[in-house]
């Protein structure tokens, strides 16, 4: 464990991780300063009265006098304040880094462009199944520092690439990058690369590296080592094996699960699924109870959520998909009888939309794009969209054509904040209206 008495500490961001970043340092003898861009950041008023804040700018004088900086992952360590401070030789971490420092139970880390919620969810299900004390956070639910006020026997952390750039120290029991598709390119000037090579982090100093055998991008820096094992769709140590109309996941040459006695559905998530089952049995967890846990779950809100069925009609709630690649994972193998009426829209982050364009083909298929980017959407099959300016115009459009067989899905490939708050607020509106109007 690190010892910071007598450092002059800055936190930037606040929110409920900067607060929790606040609590760690303040428990340790130690009154931080703390800075945000916003002017009225959230958890301001839970800020101790003593410690120092700057607000709606960063403060350079600050920056170079700290002895050691937490950045906010929201924050790029290419800002030219950050950046003077780490040429100044100040070091900057951040809260998962931290939390790495401290703990004492072993640590499944899991991050990926897709499914990292799902995987980190069904992890500490699995755990959960078999009586184990779990402490479930990092990029979801909890941040990291909270999950050390509780002892636990493992801990199962969703990490971003943001928060995997200021981390150093995390030595991971098993770790997996579960795919690597273009986002958050307005953050990575240097492309996929530069964000490829922050997810791969995670393998640093793991001891069982869980890899996807379908995707090369995530495969460590100098190729699959003894370290690795593999899961994939047709391929890998825990694939699915279809046959008879049925689909298994199966473990090497043993078939473990029928996939039809699971409340998950969708190909994604069947992979989903294999990838937990590795990290689980990566650190011991008994094989049994993580299959009840599989059997059991039902899935996180906002992705792939049946919202609403009436009158043969299914509208399915992707919210989360705030990327193409997670699109792409909804709409591959994808089986309708009537027609896809498919909702994309939002802010694209500067993405490359173009590889959607393989699974809006034939003409059982109806789009209808809306805000900030609709019309680079909608240059991918114009003859079959319909550009509207909001979600809901979009939704009073489709209700009274729909017919029984059809699925309408929202699965943007965008982020929300164009015309949201976040991707839940999306769902929630969707939700919403497809029980109105449907």
């Amino acid at each position: 464990m690190a010892d910071y008495l007598g450092k002059q500490v800055v936190i930037i961001g606040l929110g409920l991780t900067g607060l929790s970043c606040v609590d760690f340092f303040v428990a340790r003898g130690v009154t931080p300063r703390v800075m945000d861009t916003r002017v009225v950041p959230p958890g301001l008023e839970k800020l101790p009265k003593d410690v120092e804040r700057w607000l709606g700018s960063l403060n350079q004088d600050w920056l170079l006098n700290a002895d050691l900086i937490i950045a906010s992952p929201g924050i790029a360590l290419s800002t030219p304040e950050l950046s003077a401070a780490a040429q100044a030789g100040v070091e900057i971490i951040g809260d998962i880094e931290l939390f790495c420092r401290e703990a004492q139970a072993p640590i499944v880390a899991i991050t990926g462009s897709n499914g990292k919620s799902t995987v980190t969810t069904l992890v500490g299900e699995m755990a959960k199944a078999a009586g184990w004390s779990v402490g479930i956070g990092g990029n979801i639910g909890l941040p990291a520092l909270m999950l050390l006020e509780h002892p636990a026997q493992l801990y199962v952390l969703e990490l971003s690439s943001f928060q995997l750039e200021t981390t150093f120290s995390l030595h991971a029991a098993a770790a997996t990058v579960l795919n690597v598709s273009e986002d958050h390119m307005d953050r990575y000037p240097l492309g996929m690369q530069q964000y490829r090579a922050a997810k791969l982090k995670i393998y640093e100093n793991a001891r069982v590296c869980v890899v996807n055998a379908g995707d090369g991008m995530t495969m460590p820096v100098r190729g699959a080592d003894e370290r690795c094992v593999s899961f994939g769709i047709d391929i890998g140590d825990y694939h699915l094996n279809r046959q008879q109309g049925s689909t298994w996941l199966r473990v090497r040459r043993d078939k473990v699960l029928d996939t039809a006695e699971m409340k998950l559905a969708g190909q994604h998530n069947y992979t989903n699924a294999l990838a937990a089952l590795a990290l689980a049995d990566a650190v011991g967890l008994p094989r049994a109870s993580s299959l009840s846990a599989l059997i059991n779950f039902s899935g996180l809100a906002h992705r792939f959520q049946l919202a609403h069925a009436h009158n043969g009609v299914r509208w399915i709630n992707d919210s989360k998909a705030t990327n193409v690649g997670s699109t792409e994972a909804a709409l591959n193998g994808l089986q309708i009888e009537g027609t896809l009426w498919l909702l994309l829209g939002g802010d694209g982050k500067s993405a490359d939309f173009t590889p959607l364009n393989r699974y809006l083909q034939g003409d059982n298929l109806r789009l209808f794009c809306f805000g900030r980017d609709r019309a680079e959407l909608a240059a991918l099959r114009p003859e079959i969209t319909t550009q509207t300016e909001t979600l809901e115009q979009a939704m009073a459009q489709i209700a009274p054509q729909v017919k029984a067989g059809d699925m309408v899905l929202l699965s943007p490939a965008c982020a929300s904040l164009d015309q949201f708050k976040n991707f839940e607020q999306r769902g929630q509106v969707f939700t919403q209206l497809a029980r109105e109007l449907g």
